[in-house]
């Protein structure tokens, strides 16, 4: 493999113009460039834009935040633009693939105003969570020569449509290549790159080097040159033998921090965290959907936080949720969002001030995309991760892998806000439900770690835990009783029956009690009731469309059910019954990309 390496020496843009790239790029797209603000290459631009226009295969390993979406989005223009002939309505031409929804639709986004330069080329978003049948007809209606979408959609579409010519594809690009496989989009990609011409131009774009993505750089592309694009952070060890500085994916202008508490203190020391940078654009990651959910819900409940915009993100939100929530949160200059790693990966978000990890991530590699959602494109930033006690050796795992941490002391000023986050959850069984999917939810994810000898579930203090969700009481759950796990640290609630717990929604709390009356009604009764037999003459039953409110509060049995259920199947994975991607799929614990 051929090689070909830069350093960004503690700049962001090179001091090379994109009108003195060789080859030269075409007048159309430097006034694209221009347009949007463009003079100079960052180094992955400068390095992969002249190999890709020399129809070279890449294989880019790229800090995140270096300009890298540009870095294929021009010279696939200009590839697209020296075709020797107009392409046909279905004939595919290009095709860039990645990981999720929303950085399929930034790509598209960013590449509309160059795509506008080409004469008769029709782009494409083919992203899941809408309805692919519409898909299929506007392609159908108005064609598709550039696709650009998800790996699973991608193939969903090329599965069921014939009408696609591939023959003359001119370039495959592959973003976020290392998320694609731990993703699991494997086989989808194999599917999509045996459709297409071996004589093509294929571009591996990845911020971490995995051994998947060496496989995938060995089946996909021909004698590809590499493309590596490091920043330099210098590493402050007593202990190394070598005062050079240590080559990193991190951004230049980024600050590092941890913070070590127990588990009942972290809402507190995240809360007050946030009160004292109200002020500030903030990402708070959490480990699960459900987490998202149940601060969500809380969060605007505190009377330090009155007033601050909050808004939620993750992979079971519908798509139309997820891009809205994604948009408002881009047009903020101050707030905060809650989310998954469902927004930790390629996303451009501008002008994020602090990065909050609540929960490290399952994946390592995904801690340096995390905490790149700031300090982009050589500006400044901050990130923050809350570690408990015995989690501390996951400082030292960073600093060897290059990320390092500076401590930050808890805060003495902080607030204990538990009571108020038990008075929202006696107020509304809502809160309450969420804090206890949230926890149970957070248990299982965090026996699914990747570092588990640092991040060890049977280690949990689940008093701990538990009192820092707020919780009511404690649930009963199998880990407890077959683990042995610590409760000491929680204080039950005992003045109150959570059973008598009402929904703040009266038509939600109406539609429960009514279902609590049928339930017991169901259980006193010895035998199954006959059927009464209808009656032919009987007018018909006039069905109306329930409100909103009444779709809501029908849902009031489902979710009790769906604890229970998950509850259940907890139980069979701990006795073996089920394995551990079965019951993922079973709790919908998968996020769908």
């Amino acid at each position: 493999m051929a090689e070909a390496s830069t350093d960004s020496l503690n700049r962001v843009l090179t001091n090379v113009r994109f009108s003195e790239l060789k080859p030269p790029l075409s007048p159309p797209v430097l006034d694209a460039l221009t347009g949007a603000g463009f003079h100079f290459c960052t180094p992955v631009q400068a390095a992969t834009i002249p190999l890709l226009c020399s129809f070279k295969d890449v294989a880019v390993d790229a800090a995140t935040g270096s300009g890298k979406t540009l870095a294929f989005v021009v010279p696939l223009i200009e590839i697209l633009r020296r075709s020797s002939e107009t392409p046909k309505p279905h004939q595919v031409m290009g095709v860039i693939i990645s990981p999720t929804r929303e950085l399929s639709s930034q790509i598209y986004h960013v590449a509309e105003p160059f795509i506008s330069t080409l004469v008769n080329v029709k782009p494409m978003l083919l992203v899941g969570g809408l309805d692919i049948k519409a898909d299929m007809k506007k392609i159908v209606e108005e064609g598709a020569n550039l696709l650009i979408g998800t790996p699973g959609r991608l193939y969903d579409i090329m599965e069921r449509m014939g009408v696609l010519d591939m023959r003359n594809l001119e370039i495959l690009i592959l973003d976020e290549a290392d998320r694609l496989l731990d993703m699991g989009f494997q086989k989808q990609i194999n599917s999509i790159i045996s459709r297409l011409p071996k004589l093509r131009r294929t571009g591996l774009f990845s911020a971490t080097q995995t051994e998947a993505v060496e496989e995938l750089t060995k089946a996909g592309l021909r004698n590809p040159v590499r493309v590596e694009v490091r920043t330099e952070a210098k590493v402050l060890d007593e202990l190394a033998s070598s005062q050079q500085p240590s080559s990193s994916k991190m951004p230049l202008g980024l600050h590092n921090e941890y913070l070590e508490c127990e588990a009942e203190k972290k809402p507190s020391q995240l809360v007050d965290f946030l009160a004292k940078n109200m002020s500030k654009k903030i990402i708070v990651y959490f480990m699960t959907c459900a987490c998202v959910d149940y601060w969500g819900a809380v969060l605007p409940c505190l009377t330090v936080l009155k007033g601050c915009p909050l808004v939620s993100l993750h992979g079971r939100m519908k798509q139309t949720a997820r891009e809205k929530a994604l948009t408002s949160f881009s047009a903020l200059s101050k707030g905060i969002l809650l989310c998954t790693d469902v927004a930790a990966r390629g996303l451009d978000i501008p002008g994020v001030d602090w990065i909050v990890q609540y929960d490290p991530p399952q994946d390592p590699n995904v801690f340096i995309h995390r905490v790149g959602r700031t300090a982009r494109m050589g500006k400044s930033g901050s990130a923050i991760v809350l570690l408990l006690p015995k989690e501390e050796a996951y400082v030292e795992f960073l600093r060897i892998r290059g990320v390092p941490l500076a401590e930050r002391k808890c805060s003495d000023e902080a607030l204990d806000i538990i009571p108020q986050i038990r008075s929202a959850a006696r107020k509304d069984r809502d809160v309450m439900e969420k804090g206890i999917k949230a926890f149970v939810s957070y248990i299982r994810a965090y026996k699914e770690h990747h570092c588990s000898y640092i991040f060890r579930w049977k280690d949990l203090e689940i008093g701990k835990l538990a009192m820092g969700y707020g919780l009511l009481q404690l649930p009963s759950m199998s880990e407890v009783k077959h683990h042995s796990l610590s409760v000491d640290g929680f204080t039950p609630v005992d003045d109150i029956n959570v059973a008598e717990i009402k929904y703040k929604d009266k038509l939600r709390e109406k539609q429960r009690q009514k279902n609590l009356k049928a339930k017991k009604t169901l259980e006193h009764q010895e035998e199954k009731p006959q059927k009464p037999k209808s009656n032919v003459n009987a007018p018909a039953k006039v069905t109306r469309k329930k409100t909103a409110r009444q779709r809501r509060a029908a849902q009031t049995v489902e979710d009790e059910e769906e604890l229970d259920r998950d509850y259940r199947l907890l139980k069979k994975l701990k006795k073996g019954a089920i394995d551990e991607s079965q019951f993922a799929k079973l709790t919908g614990t998968e996020e769908l990309l």
